[in-house]
């Protein structure tokens, strides 16, 4: 996958691509039958809010408090699996 990069990325852009390496690693310590559906859950949480404008400040500045949220949520060693 190539990925072109326009431009330096915002201070919001790094914070997102920082809370999505972090849940990346978080799976990472999760039972191997379910690091699937953690990585689907991921995944999907970041698509659905794919189309946010950039400008839109508050609305991303909440999706990531919310994000780092359910990443502490998740990271415990207590949760196992989550429904997708």
């Amino acid at each position: 996958m190539v990925v072109k990069r326009v431009g330096r990325l915002t201070g919001l852009q790094r914070d997102v691509l920082s809370l999505y390496r972090s849940c990346l690693r978080a799976i990472r310590k999760k039972p191997p039958e379910s690091k699937r559906n953690f990585l689907i859950f991921t995944r999907r949480q970041f698509e659905q809010h794919i189309d946010i404008s950039k400008s839109d400040f508050t609305t991303i500045e909440y999706l990531l408090r919310k994000g780092h949220h359910q990443l502490e949520t998740f990271s415990n060693d207590g949760v196992r699996n989550v429904a997708v």
